[in-house]
């Protein structure tokens, strides 16, 4: 399980909707699930072997790092675009 904090409830969710469109490249051996409690992303994986647990999360970490920087370049217009639909499906 990773944990990622994030400055506000708002963006650990557009986080989780960002990264969530892209499955996992091998979905019978890898499960991943992502959930959002307050402001904190929390992806749990479960893989087969160590190695494939390695790639996974430094995919997902890839990921995380890309939505970071596209948060901080676009600051409070990226809260205030998706402030409408921030409603859990």
């Amino acid at each position: 399980t990773v944990r990622i904090p994030f400055f506000c409830p708002e963006h650990a969710l557009l986080a989780k909707r960002a990264i969530e469109v892209d499955g996992e490249r091998q979905p019978k051996v890898v499960r991943r699930t992502l959930k959002v409690e307050d402001e904190v992303l929390v992806a749990t994986f479960s893989t087969l072997t160590v190695r494939l647990a390695r790639l996974v999360v430094n995919a997902f970490l890839e990921n995380v790092d890309l939505v970071v920087r596209t948060l901080e370049a676009f600051g409070e217009d990226a809260t205030a675009s998706s402030s409408g639909n921030l409603a859990e499906p």
